[in-house]
C-alpha cells in the first residue's frame, strides 16, 4: 500500500549473446507486496487474493488475474516501457523454458519488510522466501542456459522492490496497542525495519542485482481504508502520515549509503509519496474526479471491507485514483510510472528510469 513509493533501479543492460533475440536483453524481476503482486497469491491458500471479479474488469478479457487493480499494475507498465512482455508470477506453471528469460515476479500480497507482517493473511510469500525463490530461479535458469549466461542476465536486469506500507498498516498500526507498537516507539520501529531492509537490499545485491528500483511508502494515511476508519471529511490520518513522512527520508538516506558502498547507480529511489500527493492535493489537475473514494468497495469512502461482486462499483475507473481500499487504478499506475520514466529528482533520484536506460545502453555500446 503506498502512494509515495521509492524506486531503486538496478539496471545494466547487458547483451545476452546466445539468448533468443525475440526476448528483451534486460530481464525484469519484481519483489514485494500487493502493489506489485501479479498472481502469486492465486496459488496459495490465503485471504490476500485478487483472483475474482471485479478485479481485472478492464483487462482485455475482463478476467481477474491476481493483480490488485482493475487492469495493469506498475510492473506491467514498466514492462511496456522496456519493450517486453509482462513477467509471470514465479509460482505460475507457465514460467518455464524461454519464458524464464523475461524474468519473474516473486511478489506476494500482504507481506512486509518484517516476516511477522501479514501473518493475519495466513499463507503469503514473505520477503525472505521471495529471495530464496530468486536463488531457485537462477538455478533453474542455469540448467537451461548455463551459469555464465544466467549471471549475465541477472546482472543486466532491472529489479523492482516494493515493501514497507504493510509494516505500518498491517503491523504497527493494525490494532491499538499492537505488539510492535508496545515494543517500539515509532522512531525506534523505523530504525528497526530499515535495519532489516538494509539486509534485504544487501542480499539482493549479493544475488546479482545491479539496478534496483525501490519504492518507498506512500501517503498511507490517505488511502480509502484509512479514511473510512479515521476521517470525517476526507482529510488524511495524521498519525499514519507522520509515519510515512518519517520513514521515507530515512529510506532515501539508506539508499544513498548503499550506493556509496556499491556504486552510485545501483539503487534508485522514487518518492512515491510525492507522486501520490500530487493526485491527492489536486486530483482534477490529473483528470481524476476523486482521490478519496475507492472505485470498488462499500461503506464510507468505499473503503470498508473487500472489493467483491456485491460491492459498489464505479462506472468510469479512469476518474478514480483508487481502485479498491488500498490500491491505485490502472490509470493512476500509468501516471505513476510516467514519473518513474521522466520525473525530476524530486520524484526519483539520483536519476529517472529513462536516464538509467540511456546510461546503460551507452555503457553496453562502449563495451561492444
Amino acid at each position: 500500500m503506498a502512494s509515495s513509493w521509492l524506486i531503486l533501479a538496478l539496471l545494466p543492460a547487458l547483451c545476452l549473446g546466445t539468448l533468443p533475440s525475440s526476448h528483451a536483453a534486460r530481464a525484469f524481476f519484481v519483489f514485494g507486496d500487493s502493489l506489485v503482486d501479479n498472481g502469486n497469491n492465486n496459488y496459495l491458500v490465503t485471504a490476500a487474493r485478487a483472483d475474482s471479479p471485479p478485479y481485472g474488469i478492464d483487462t482485455p478479457d475482463h478476467r481477474a488475474t491476481g493483480r490488485f487493480s482493475n487492469g495493469k499494475n506498475v510492473p506491467d507498465i514498466i514492462s511496456e516501457h522496456l519493450g517486453a512482455e509482462p513477467v509471470l508470477p514465479y509460482l505460475s506453471p507457465e514460467l518455464d523454458g524461454d519464458k524464464m528469460l523475461v524474468g519473474a515476479n516473486f511478489a506476494s500480497a500482504g507481506v512486509g519488510i518484517l516476516n511477522d507482517t501479514g501473518i493475519q493473511f495466513a499463507n503469503v510469500i514473505h520477503i525472505s522466501k521471495q529471495l530464496l525463490y530468486f536463488q531457485q530461479y537462477q538455478k533453474r535458469l542455469s540448467s537451461l542456459i548455463g551459469a555464465e549466461q544466467t549471471a549475465r542476465l541477472v546482472h543486466g536486469s532491472l529489479v523492482l522492490i516494493t515493501l514497507g506500507g504493510n509494516d505500518f498498516v498491517n503491523n504497527y498500526y493494525l490494532v491499538p496497542y499492537s505488539a510492535r507498537s508496545r515494543e517500539f516507539s515509532l522512531p525506534d520501529y523505523i530504525n528497526y525495519i530499515l535495519s532489516e531492509y538494509r539486509q534485504i537490499l544487501t542480499r539482493l545485491y549479493d544475488l546479482g542485482a545491479r539496478r534496483v528500483l525501490v519504492q518507498g511508502v506512500g501517503p498511507i494515511g490517505c488511502v480509502p481504508a484509512e479514511l473510512a476508519l479515521h476521517s470525517l471529511d476526507g482529510s488524511c490520518d495524521r498519525e499514519l502520515q507522520r509515519a510515512a513522512e518519517m520513514y521515507n527520508p530515512r529510506l532515501m538516506a539508506l539508499l544513498e549509503e548503499l550506493n556509496a558502498r556499491y556504486g552510485g547507480g545501483v539503487f534508485v529511489g522514487v518518492n512515491m509519496q510525492r507522486i501520490h500527493n500530487d493526485f491527492i492535493e489536486d486530483p482534477k489537475a490529473y483528470g481524476f474526479e476523486t482521490a478519496t473514494q475507492a472505485c470498488c468497495g462499500q461503506g464510507r469512502f468505499n473503503g470498508m471491507g473487500l472489493c467483491t461482486m456485491v460491492s459498489n462499483l464505479c462506472a468510469d475507473r479512469d476518474t478514480y485514483v483508487f481502485w479498491d481500499a488500498f490500491h491505485p487504478t490502472e490509470r493512476a499506475n500509468r501516471l505513476i510510472v510516467q514519473q518513474f520514466m521522466s520525473g525530476s529528482t524530486d520524484y526519483i533520484a539520483p536519476m529517472n528510469l529513462s536516464t538509467v536506460l540511456a546510461v546503460d545502453l551507452h555503457k553496453e555500446q562502449m563495451r561492444t
